[in-house]
């Protein structure tokens, strides 16, 4: 999924459109200036049936266990944007049968941060992970910001982790430039994001920090057991 500012998007729109979305967004950055935070969030962390669903769901994940990951989604599963709902576009959606499918990392990577409670329109409560995306606040662009999911990251002069440290942020909420800047070394894997600070620009490395537009996995607890709703 591509996570860049949407003017790519809005060119194509009409030019009083393009306008009012240039509006929205200048009203909303400001907001990530003022040290604005987004506070890490668990709120299944004292159900035992969660936890111990969570722990299981990651090993099967793990080991790439199709059997197990499929029998937990739901079958009227929501799937991304416009898709079909259901099971069938799930496994197509995320080429479930084959062996470099993005769901393991991706599901895994939604887990591993904590969830948040949302109540749909129908009245059912659904668990969501990671918070990012549910606790967001509505005064800031979504598509313009994100979450610094770790305590005390280091923000770096440059995309290498030998560059010097401008910053130290916790939790914070940051204007993104890029998302996805190549590391100095040739050799390293390491991906950084690209951030907007008072003091100017820096790099954190892409782990330590989560759009709230980025893949967001929803659960429902059943007579059943736990059932993945949405992702």
């Amino acid at each position: 999924m591509s996570r860049s500012l949407g003017c790519r998007i809005a060119a194509r729109l009409r030019v009083t459109r393009c306008w009012i979305a240039a509006l929205v967004l200048a009203l909303a950055l400001p907001a990530l200036a003022q040290e604005r935070k987004l506070p890490p969030v668990n709120e299944a962390a004292n159900d035992l049936s969660w936890v111990t669903f969570r722990n299981r769901l990651l090993t099967a994940l793990e080991k790439r266990d199709r059997k197990f990951v499929l029998g937990i989604v739901a079958r009227n599963v929501r799937n991304s944007l416009d898709a079909p709902r259901g099971l069938a576009e799930f496994r197509k959606q995320w080429a479930v049968d084959g062996d470099d499918s993005p769901l393991w990392r991706e599901l895994a990577s939604a887990l591993f941060l904590g969830g948040a409670y949302v109540k749909r329109e129908q009245g059912v409560t659904e668990l969501c992970a990671p918070y990012v995306s549910v606790k967001w606040p509505q005064d800031i662009d979504a598509f313009g910001g994100g979450a610094i999911v770790t305590k005390d990251v280091l923000v770096k002069s440059a995309p290498s982790s030998g560059s010097d440290t401008i910053a130290t942020l916790s939790y914070h909420i940051v204007e993104v430039a890029d998302w996805e800047v190549a590391d100095q070394a040739a050799d390293s894997r390491q991906i950084w994001v690209k951030v907007k600070l008072k003091s100017g620009e820096g790099f954190v490395p892409e782990e330590q920090i989560r759009s709230p537009i980025e893949h967001t996995a929803c659960f429902l607890k059943t007579a059943d057991g736990w059932r993945l709703t949405g992702f």
